[in-house]
């Protein structure tokens, strides 16, 4: 007998849910999804806009889990020729045998080089900090003697690791802990680092530290090529990248997924969730001003924890509360294009208009709102209409949904970040910028303070309801990757194949002591 299976957002984790039940389910399954928005990809969809595309968020493509990586493969096959900015500067990069030729394909995944630094009183750090002659020279000698002392007594008297701020503290030192994270974490989260469950740093940093970074350079020095040493997750030096960003792939495994007869609703809010007991028998949907029933033997959500058990009945009065409490940090990002930044490129990478070679560049200084700069360009020039002239950057603010910041106009808000650019330095005027965008995301990030604490009732009582998965960065109200959302979808679908009551395995992507996308 054919089951329906419903999957709520088609995001990374929703779409990788069904394309995986169709391909293994054997004709078992009907399976729809049901996303609220109009676009496909969630987070990782790629917005259009006046011939330039914008990464919400950027993504990049790299995990070391095998199964990921392949199932990237499979959707969009990497390069066999060189891109448009890496034939004209001559760059080398590492080519698929028979591989697509971006200039004349549109389904390929680009090999990317890999530079994210910290923008700090004007100056370049990189990141993760690392300890080299520049960074001395820019952080000033008494200062690096500081830090360095601090980072001594940092692994000498250890602090419970009680809160991020601990965190951070047991790994860097105090006064590079003060510099480069305190001011950002508050700026990001809109909470002081002691108001934050260690959880996400364990989550988001696993086994990163300036003993990591001192490995890592040894290794460099000592060891030869990156594929070849054991690197933590944040130093990885390539990535892979669609030609067109992340929503690119997203939107061709969603037409693959339909292909094999999967259906998405798209514009589709799910309102309610209808039960019998420990079973969920349909959901409500609302579409096109009206409200449709539809039944589900299975129900796979990704939609954020507190709306979907605020849609449940029978739920009890502690567990709504927890739900209810899960706090979220909403994201705005404004597109920028003009003709040239004042940011000079001191680094050995070519690029095109010898801009600064940055994918995204962490803004530390507490005097501006501005959280991080995205360099389109050097993502993919593919993103932009007219690389060789113009630079298309995506300014990252955080705030919350119906917060001052969130409630201004798109011209207001433009007008803002181009002050804040120009403060900065990045830009000599407002004159400078020929076009601008803003967009909008509603709980970008699921946040690690007020009720989530109690998070594992919350999980406990999901998994008493026999017919629900619950998959995905908001649909697990966790900070995962990418890949990790995609992983709770596949452990999800196992379960779903073998007819496994254990959730645990599901529950359990992303939370382990060693970092999930470090290989053995």
């Amino acid at each position: 007998m054919t089951k329906t299976i419903l999957i709520i957002g088609a995001g990374p984790a929703g779409i990788t849910a069904g394309y995986e039940l169709l391909k293994q389910g054997d004709g078992k399954y009907n399976v729809i999804i049901l996303e609220e928005s109009g676009e496909i990809g969630g987070i990782s969809r790629t917005v259009r806009y006046n011939g330039n595309r914008m990464d919400i968020g950027g993504h990049r493509f790299f995990s070391k889990d095998d199964r990921v990586m392949r199932w990237w493969a499979e959707i969009m096959p990497t390069q066999g020729r060189h891109s448009f900015d890496d034939k004209l500067l001559k760059r080398k990069k590492p080519l698929a045998k028979g591989g697509p030729d971006p200039e004349k394909e549109d389904r390929v995944m680009l090999v990317r080089n890999r530079v994210s630094r910290i923008f700090y009183k004007k100056k370049f750090f990189d990141y993760p900090i690392s300890m080299k002659w520049e960074t001395i020279k820019n952080m000033g000698f008494f200062t690096t003697i500081r830090a360095g002392f601090s980072y001594l007594s940092s692994t000498v008297h250890k602090l419970k690791e009680t809160s991020l701020e601990n965190f951070y503290i047991n790994r860097f030192g105090r006064v590079l802990y003060s510099m480069f994270f305190e001011g950002y974490t508050e700026k990001l989260w809109g909470r002081h680092p002691r108001e934050i469950s260690a959880d996400w740093g364990a989550q988001r940093v696993k086994g990163l530290s300036v003993t990591a970074i001192i490995k890592d350079i040894f290794s460099k020095v000592f060891g030869g090529k990156t594929a070849d040493r054991k690197v933590e997750t944040s130093l990885i030096e390539e990535f892979y990248y669609p030609k067109y960003g992340p929503g690119q792939l997203w939107e061709t495994a969603a037409a693959e997924f339909e292909s094999m007869g999967g259906i998405i609703q798209k514009n589709s809010k799910v309102v309610k969730i209808n039960r019998e007991k420990d079973t969920i028998t349909s959901v409500e949907v609302e579409r096109d001003g009206r409200t449709e029933t539809l039944k589900g033997d299975i129900l796979i959500s990704s939609m954020p924890l507190k709306d979907l058990v605020g849609g449940m009945e029978q739920v009890p009065e502690e567990i709504a509360a927890i739900a209810d409490g899960l706090p979220y940090r909403d994201f705005v990002t404004v597109g920028v294009l003009t003709r040239r930044l004042n940011l000079k490129n001191e680094t050995n990478i070519k690029t095109l208009n010898d801009i600064v070679p940055d994918c995204w560049i962490y803004v530390q200084d507490t005097g501006v709102r501005l959280g991080r700069i995205q360099i389109f360009n050097n993502w993919s020039p593919y993103l932009v209409e007219d690389p060789g002239e113009q630079i298309w950057i995506g300014l990252e603010y955080f705030c919350n949904e119906g917060d001052k910041f969130w409630n201004m106009s798109d011209q207001a808000c433009i007008r803002f970040a181009a002050k804040e650019l120009v403060k900065m330095g990045v830009i000599s005027s407002a004159e400078e910028i020929l076009d601008a965008h803003r967009e909008k995301v509603k709980k970008a990030y699921p946040a690690y303070f007020d009720t989530y604490s109690e998070i594992g009732r919350l999980t406990g009582y999901l998994d008493t309801i026999d017919n629900l998965y619950c998959v995905g960065r908001n649909g697990q109200h966790r900070y995962n990757n990418m890949d990790h959302s995609m992983v709770t979808s596949f452990e999800a679908v196992k379960n779903i194949l073998e007819n496994r009551k254990d959730r645990s395995n599901i529950w359990n992507v992303n939370t382990e002591e060693e970092y999930h996308e470090e290989k053995k």
